[in-house]
């Protein structure tokens, strides 16, 4: 599967199960709006569907482990080791996002596209591509056929996994800096606005940090119309890999929820290759990271909450998805206005867009 391909397989919402949504959503004994982002949600995933009614029974995240060379720079708190031992312990429900995952029953494929090491662990999909990618402080992380292979590895993985809702996640040491990187040459900002501390690190690293982005998107110039060519030379095996799958996601027509800041930059690339694809996202979190915001003003997406949350691994995923599974639950299950038993005339004021307080009318 090539990449033009794959996005030819993406098409816009369905405009007429849309339409039907809304209308049901104006017969349920309520008023009009009342259940806020539900009701849009529920919008949203008759589109993405095709069909009125849909339950997110069976949801799963997507995890993509990759290592990143900029490491050697001194970017991260956190020795790479720590994305081997992660990985693993995404398969055993032993990190945070695989203990939410476990706790509401959702699935986790933890996918190798790029892990500096061999991994024995049977649960670890084994797709790597190379032994982590090379630092972007000295030139390309990837080659271009490889950013391409890693798109293609996620995109067929959402593809081929039967599931109604996914949720993609990363595990990889350093990938707020090539997160960073690939945002600032994207949205065309300065390294400072859309770089921050991830994991945690000295006032010293973090200045660091900000110089090798700089430093990297220098040496490397990517170019800002060639999203294949920015992952190429400031991105990570992680961040293309879960590029591809937010395609993989769209083009099979399931809803597909966006974690923190490095899947949002991900996602940011999936929808530059494909503006449709951004119809069938949904963030969960608002990530703690400066630079999410950013990515989500792009794509004009608001999160579901505000937690503070900042962990990344795909731990917003989960949460949303009970989200999405009550929005359908709404617009399946409640009662029309008819079949409550109620004359909703009431309302004719509110619907042709008066404003009234609980209490009643002004």
């Amino acid at each position: 599967m090539d990449l033009n391909t794959l996005i030819n397989a993406i098409s816009p919402l369905d405009a007429s199960a849309m339409a039907a949504a809304r209308e049901r959503q104006a017969q349920l004994a309520k008023p009009p709006g009342s259940l806020g982002r539900l009701e849009d949600l529920s919008v949203q995933i008759a589109g993405i569907t095709g069909r009125l009614n849909n339950h997110i029974d069976d949801a799963c995240l997507l995890v993509f482990a990759a290592d990143n060379g900029v490491v050697e720079e001194g970017v991260s708190s956190a020795p790479q080791s720590v994305t081997l031992q992660q990985t693993i312990n995404l398969t055993r429900a032993k990190t945070g996002a695989s203990v939410l995952a476990s706790h509401f029953g959702d699935r986790v494929i933890v996918c190798d596209v790029g892990v500096n090491a061999d991994i024995k662990e049977p649960a670890v999909l084994n797709k790597k591509i190379a032994y982590g990618t090379q630092n972007i402080a000295k030139g390309p992380a990837m080659t271009r056929e490889q950013a391409l292979r890693a798109i293609t590895i996620g995109a067929e993985l959402a593809q081929n996994t039967q599931a109604d809702a996914f949720g993609i996640g990363e595990m990889g040491i350093g990938n707020t800096t090539t997160s960073s990187a690939v945002l600032s040459v994207l949205l065309d900002l300065p390294v400072e606005t859309v770089t921050g501390r991830g994991g945690g690190i000295t006032e010293e690293s973090f200045q660091k940090k900000k110089q090798v982005i700089a430093q990297a998107i220098c040496i490397n110039q990517p170019d800002p119309s060639d999203v294949v060519d920015i992952l190429a030379k400031v991105g990570g095996f992680d961040l293309a890999a879960m590029c591809g799958a937010f395609l993989g996601a769209a083009a099979s027509h399931r809803p597909v929820v966006i974690d923190g800041l490095i899947s949002a930059v991900a996602a940011l690339c999936a929808a530059r290759l494909c503006p449709d694809a951004c119809r069938y996202f949904v963030p969960s979190h608002a990530s703690y990271e400066i630079g999410y915001q950013k990515a989500m003003a792009a794509m004009e997406l608001e999160p579901i909450f505000l937690l503070g949350m900042r962990l990344g691994e795909g731990s917003g995923c989960p949460l949303a998805f009970r989200v999405l599974d009550a929005a359908c639950a709404v617009l399946n299950d409640m009662a029309t206005f008819d079949q409550a038993g109620i004359n909703d005339e009431y309302l004719e004021e509110i619907r042709q867009g008066d404003q009234f307080t609980v209490e009643g009318a002004k």
